[in-house]
């Protein structure tokens, strides 16, 4: 890894939608436990220029802390998986909140049980799936982003939580959507390949020639596991992919995370 002074972020094109998929992590990385990161963690977010960013692993005490660490810049949707208000992780979407207006919001639980705070099948945990409506205050244009985060433990939870997103986003076929997650799943596997070849999302890392490989979930040693790709950004056919790219840079020698950031830069068709 690179770990330098700079953010790297490119400079974004003002035709561009940017959107980042962000694993936070809730614990340690290395040897710096999250309060540690606060720094580094708000500064990605607010370094990335994204128009909007969906995150994973934000609990309780994150969501607390980045309300007054990027608030300046982005507002967000979301609620925590254990109670629908604020206890445990959020899979919440932060917007640039001078840009855009939410016109419309919701959360589903990855369960059978999906309208209220639950689990189901072999899941470890209460998952949960957020979703917004954006509409840009001066043009009027809107997109959709949906954000979540598989389960780690259930195989069968993950493939009924890839077919539940997939109905959420055919609701959305008449708007341009962007789905952003930590699948828990490599490219090329079972859930992977349900879910690029439904013909609802595209995996932005393969829908432009403007585009990288890299890990973007390492644990702190990314040359031990150089194919683990596990975090994505995907769109439907309303959007075309100008790039992506991983975030590979840190701040002053240190992970932000145990993930790496990902983004896609996006234009509406």
């Amino acid at each position: 890894m690179s770990c330098s002074l700079i953010s790297g972020f490119e400079a974004k094109s003002s035709h561009h939608i940017r959107v980042m998929s962000f694993n936070i992590r809730c614990l340690n990385v290395g040897k710096e436990t999250w309060e540690d990161r606060i720094d580094i963690v708000s500064r990605t977010m607010l370094d990335s220029e994204a128009d909007s960013i969906g995150i994973q692993e934000g609990t309780t005490e994150w969501m607390a802390t980045l309300e007054n660490t990027v608030t300046q810049k982005y507002a967000y949707v979301g609620v925590g998986r254990d109670d629908g208000v604020r206890a445990g992780e959020h899979s919440a979407i932060f917007y640039l909140k001078d840009k855009y207006s939410v016109i419309d919001s919701g959360n589903f639980w990855l369960s059978e049980t999906p309208d209220v705070p639950s689990k189901s099948w072999d899941s470890g945990c209460n998952r949960i799936c957020t979703w917004a409506i954006l509409e840009n205050k001066a043009t009027g244009e809107k997109y959709v982003h949906i954000n979540s985060h598989l389960d780690d433990k259930g195989a069968s939870a993950r493939t009924h939580s890839v077919r539940m997103i997939l109905e959420k986003a055919k609701e959305f076929t008449d708007l341009p959507a962007v789905f952003t997650a930590d699948l828990n799943v490599v490219e090329g596997t079972e859930n992977y390949i349900e879910i690029t070849n439904a013909g609802i999302l595209r995996d932005t890392k393969h829908d432009t020639a403007d585009t990288m490989h890299y890990c973007t979930c390492h644990d702190t040693e990314p040359e031990k596991s150089p194919d683990k790709v596990i975090d994505y950004v995907m769109v439907n056919s309303n959007f075309n992919t100008a790039s992506y790219r991983v975030v590979t840079e840190g701040y002053d020698g240190r992970y932000v995370s145990d993930h790496f950031p990902v983004y896609a830069d996006i234009v509406v068709k």
